[in-house]
């Protein structure tokens, strides 16, 4: 079988990503005997099996292997082109298609037929979804043939010298290009990154996808994710910085003209942190013995107890406390957690039952009367599966008597086995006492998930984190308390800024033991303008959302915070209680790109009513308690911590993002949620397709990304409003 191969260069502005190819009836093919019906169109693009990204880092230097296989399942013997968007001054250095298991070379064309070719498709074909590769630095190549039933592998390299902007270093690569103009969602996503650095490797973060990371030192390090379908076929977005400081700080920003900047700032600690670096802190661990606890539950329970008490340092103080009707303490006060100290806890735990009714005041009180003023980090695990069933059960009563007795800034985490748990209740006293709750679910291991949670904060390394921010004006910042520093760990801070400032100081302050250390970073610049990193203002929003939510059902509804959830989720496509109307429609067909979790707590979302939220505080009370209540509140905690970027569009059909815009459709028509019909910005409207039309993108290429989403688009860009109508 013969192979044709003609690759071309097609030079127009940066950007980069994934490719693509578009099949044509095969002109290179002999003519049968006589004219043949075809049954079925020829597709418009060949479906993506399966994409491997293979990249290593080596001083900044990334050279990116691709591996494409594409399918053609129609019954017709194809050519096609392939378009492929490269980085801005990457080098291309390897590029083959297989032929079978035959790997067959490239010739280059030159760069003037690959733009007419390119052109004359778009025009042809009049298909909104090729306008993504507009205004990109397109490497193309003629694909032939291209046979009926068969896959075609395409494998190409290039390197590029990545960008380091104030310590940080920036990878990108657009998985989510082409996705409006494929049949259906990529199969099989794989990429995996090995990063070698002459400089200390810190905060190592992507906000697009969850990546597993292995490090070697601190020099080294390997990450890598797979998944599969729209929500992973989005752009891989990789940020580390380098640093040779004990702590490092990562700065990203994002600023339209004229309005508030967003930015994202990560701190994390090094990695290597030995025994003599781990500070000390004081724990007690709360566990309910409540008849309900009883059998596998109280089992694995006492499983993850054992876990913390053995994982502890010697160097902590410890004490636990069972509860069901009244609170039992293993001794009068805090122990060291030396040899002897172990073995006393790990006899208690042995030594606990499941009987009796559920007296959450009293234990907790109990705990935090155990601490007196430290230079300690200090902290308290809750562990309950039940309702106040004995003593004070008001809710609001048990919060009040928590924060009379907390007197030396303990930090409370709770967790709720199963649903007949009071969310309300745990949330206010997490949220109240700076720690965070969290759920199990029957589903889940119980054993499995505290274990994990003990192992997160074994190892404090920095208590008591502040933030100095030198001279920039910050607004709405999460989280809204910041804690401790946790080896292993990193701190992703989101916020707002308001003022310019080119070259800010910004200092971290934290207790290591008695000692407060005071780090600075110098030159950390917070701009005018910025068009880098446009999922910033999303980003924020999210955490913004989920805190307003919280405040809703924690302390009662207002109009003001209602009105501003409704303004940010209509702008970002963000569903909550106060914005169901997104789902609408799209609730039937949810279950075809999304995960179980994403339906329930979607679900969860629509299903709370907005003059049903309520809670402590006043209002019809919403329900506290039962699956629905778990789910929400995990839903809500998910968006308050996200350090990822939240897009709508794999389970809303009427929402599609654009960069940091998003648009609804309406009707037959796209419509960007900043638009106002009462807008007085100078409206410019063309014909899809018109001659008019391509001279717009010539002139103004990014308006290509938001005409991609279809024949019909209202988008608001540079002070104008530019209005598409369909032929």
């Amino acid at each position: 079988m013969l192979a044709s191969l003609a690759v071309m260069l097609l030079g127009v502005t940066a950007a980069y990503g994934q490719g693509v190819i578009i099949p044509d009836e095969c002109h290179r093919c002999p003519p049968p005997p006589r004219p043949l019906p075809r049954p079925m169109p020829i597709p418009r693009v060949l479906n993506i099996k399966s994409v491997k990204i293979t990249t290593r880092i080596d001083a900044q230097v990334a050279t990116t292997k691709v591996e494409q296989v594409f399918e053609n399942e129609s019954p017709y013997r194809l050519e096609g082109s392939y378009f492929f968007p490269i980085p801005e001054n990457a080098s291309i250095s390897d590029f083959a298609i297989y032929d079978g298991e035959k790997r067959m070379a490239a010739e280059i064309v030159e760069k003037d037929k690959a733009r007419r070719i390119y052109n004359e498709i778009v025009r042809r074909q009049i298909d909104p979804g090729l306008l993504e590769y507009a205004g990109k630095d397109l490497f193309q190549a003629s694909v032939f043939p291209i046979e009926p039933h068969s896959t075609k592998k395409i494998e190409l390299t290039y390197s590029q010298v990545l960008k380091n902007e104030g310590g940080t270093v920036s990878y990108r690569y657009e998985l989510g290009s082409g996705r409006r103009i494929q049949p259906q969602p990529i199969r099989e996503i794989a990429a995996s990154v090995e990063i070698n650095s002459p400089i200390d490797l810190k905060n190592i973060f992507s906000p697009s996808h969850k990546i597993s990371v292995s490090k070697d030192g601190e020099r080294r390090a390997r990450l890598s994710f797979e998944g599969k379908g729209e929500d992973s076929q989005k752009d891989f977005l990789l940020y580390y910085s380098l640093s040779e400081k004990d702590f490092g700080v990562s700065l990203l920003t994002h600023r339209e003209p004229g309005k508030d900047g967003y930015f994202l700032m990560l701190i994390s600690p090094k990695s290597n942190i030995g025994e003599q670096e781990r500070v000390a802190k004081d724990i007690i661990f709360i566990l309910d013995t409540s008849g309900s606890m009883s059998g596998e539950k109280i089992d694995k329970a006492r499983a993850a107890l054992k876990f913390g008490v053995e994982s502890l340092s010697p160097h902590d103080r410890f004490n636990i406390i069972s509860f069901s009707g009244e609170e039992h303490l293993m001794k009068a006060n805090l122990i060291e957690a030396d040899r002897d100290g172990k073995q006393a806890g790990l006899k208690f735990i042995e030594s606990l039952r499941a009987e009796g009714g559920t007296n959450i005041n009293d234990a907790l009180v109990a705990a935090f009367k155990q601490f007196q003023s430290s230079d300690r980090p200090a902290m308290i695990v809750f562990l309950t599966d039940g309702l106040p069933t004995v003593g004070p059960t008001d809710v609001k009563q048990i919060v009040k008597n928590v924060a009379d007795v907390n007197r030396a800034s303990v930090r409370l985490f709770s967790f709720g086995v199963g649903y007949d748990v009071n969310t309300n209740l745990l949330d206010k006293l997490s949220a109240d006492n700076r720690g965070v709750s969290d759920y199990i679910e029957p589903q889940e291991d119980l054993e499995v998930k505290v274990s994990n949670f003990f192992a997160r904060v074994n190892y404090p390394v920095l208590a008591d984190l502040k933030l100095d921010f030198g001279g920039v004006e910050t607004d709405l910042i999460y989280p809204r308390a910041l804690g401790d520093l946790f080896k292993n760990s990193q701190l992703v801070i989101v916020g707002r800024y308001k003022n310019i400032v080119s070259s800010a100081t910004v200092r971290l302050t934290g207790r290591i033991a008695a000692r407060e250390e005071v780090f600075s970073f110098a030159k950390q610049s917070f701009p005018e303008e910025r068009s880098d990193n446009p999922f910033l203002g999303r980003l924020w929003a999210t955490r913004r959302v989920g805190y307003l939510l919280e405040q809703v059902r924690l302390n009662g509804e207002n109009q003001e915070l209602k009105d501003e959830i409704i303004q940010l989720g209509t702008r970002y496509g963000i569903v909550t209680p106060y914005t169901s109307f997104l789902v609408t429609e799209d609730m039937k067909d949810i279950g075809r790109h999304t995960t179980m979790e994403q339906v329930r707590a979607l679900d969860s979302m629509t299903r709370m009513a907005p003059g049903s939220i309520g809670g402590i505080s006043g209002g019809a009370p919403a329900a506290a308690s039962g699956e629905s209540a778990v789910v929400y509140s995990r839903a809500e905690r998910e968006m308050k911590e996200s350090a990822k970027i939240a897009s709508p569009e794999s389970y809303l059909t009427t929402v599609r993002t654009v960069g940091d815009k998003t648009f609804q459709l309406k009707g037959e028509e796209w419509i960007d949620t900043e638009f106002k019909d009462s807008s007085s910005l100078q409206k410019v409207e063309v014909q899809f397709g018109s001659e008019e039309f391509f001279n717009l993108i010539a002139k103004e290429p990014k308006l290509s990304e938001f005409f991609s989403l279809g024949k019909k688009v209202t988008v608001v860009f540079k002070g104008k409003v530019y209005r598409v109508r369909s032929p």
